[in-house]
Parts: structure tokens; C-alpha cells; sequence
């Protein structure tokens, strides 16, 4: 990453946030996910735990063991976590392919049984009623520029801590946030901004 943190072109010499450079995992996940209006209580329940495993690791750790926290935890199918029981957890904690963290195990089955008493849509409203206006909000031009936490980001996780859900601040709430495009941080230079928006740009031949 540059020192500025300022947008680069990539191998199709389209411009991008540098840190969607930086791996090539990251590339397609930037390309194709990152910032993009993300709907469904399950979705979102999957976001919201991944960030969770991602606290205190890369994001890169997270996403390269993505199919395997997808495996383990049944597709994040909020009724089928929530009837997870301590064979599960032992289970869990014995899988290579995902973060064997107990605490973290434990607020993702925690989180899946407060979800499970929700009305059916309650957690995607909840959320995205927490998604700030896009006018007013002036497009970083650097990677410096991007904050890491916002007002937003600390009333969603006092929102979702009175609700019972675990091991999420305002922190882990902004990531999610920019992950699931309630805001889009991708760099004003990257051609990617607004792409949740409007259809993709085609990918270069």
C-alpha cells in the first residue's frame, strides 16, 4: 500500500483501493463484494459473526476460511446455529478450518438463539435503519481518509448489545457496515465506487 493509502491500478490497469490489491484473494472480494448492499437475516447474521472471528486477525484469515466457517455453521442459518448444542461446540473447536476461539464460538451460538426469536426481517431492518445518508458523505480519497469507527457505527452496536447480540462494537459494527454497503468507502479514484449502486464494470478481456 502506498504511503497515502491513495488508489492503484491493478493488472487490468483499472483503478483500485490498494488494499484490494494486496492479496489475491482480495482482489475478487473487492471486486465483487465489498461494499454492496448485503439483505436477509442470514446474510447478515453470517457478516455480522465473520466480523466478530475477524477481531484481533486480518481479514484475510477470516476470507480464506470462509467456506469452512460456512461449513461448520451450517450455512449461518440463524434457526439451525440457535439449536446448536455443546456437542456442536466441541465440534467447532476441534475444526481446523475456521477460528478456534471459544469465546468467539460461543457469542456466535449466544447471537444465533437471540436472533432466532426475532420477527423474520427484524435484523435487516434493524441494521440498515443505521445506514447514514450518502449526500454530505464526500468520497475518500485516501485510505487514510476512511474512519474507523462513526457516530453510526457506535449507535448500531449499543443497539445491538441492548438486543442481546455479543462480541460486537463499534468497531466490528463499522466493518460491517462497510462490508455490506450500508456505506461505500471504496476510494473515490476506484472504479468500484458505487458499484452496489449500478451494475459492475465489465471485467476487462
Amino acid at each position: 500500500m502506498p504511503a497515502d493509502g491513495a488508489a492503484l491500478p491493478g493488472p487490468d490497469d483499472r483503478m483500485r483501493c490498494p488494499w484490494g490489491l494486496s492479496a489475491d484473494d482480495y482482489v475478487t472480494y473487492h471486486d465483487t463484494e465489498w461494499g454492496r448492499p448485503v439483505h436477509g437475516d442470514d446474510a447478515l447474521f453470517e457478516r455480522l459473526s465473520l466480523e466478530a472471528f475477524q477481531s484481533g486477525l486480518s481479514w484475510l484469515t477470516i476470507l480464506r476460511r470462509r467456506e469452512g466457517f460456512r461449513a461448520a455453521f451450517e450455512g449461518f442459518r440463524v434457526e439451525r446455529v440457535a439449536a446448536f448444542t455443546e456437542s456442536d461446540e466441541t465440534r467447532l473447536l476441534a475444526d481446523t478450518g475456521i477460528i478456534r476461539n471459544r469465546a468467539k464460538i460461543r457469542a456466535t451460538m449466544a447471537n444465533a438463539e437471540v436472533l432466532a426469536q426475532w420477527e423474520p426481517g427484524e435484523l435487516d431492518a434493524l441494521v440498515w435503519s443505521f445506514a447514514p445518508e450518502a449526500e454530505g458523505r464526500p468520497a475518500p480519497r485516501t485510505h487514510g481518509e476512511i474512519p474507523a469507527v462513526t457516530d453510526e457505527s457506535k449507535a448500531l452496536a449499543r443497539a445491538l448489545k441492548k438486543r442481546g447480540i455479543r462480541f460486537v462494537g463499534p468497531t466490528t459494527a463499522y466493518a460491517l457496515m462497510q462490508a455490506c454497503g450500508l456505506v461505500d468507502d471504496h476510494l473515490a479514484d476506484c472504479v468500484f465506487r458505487g458499484a452496489g449502486r449500478s451494475p459492475a464494470p465489465a471485467t476487462a478481456p
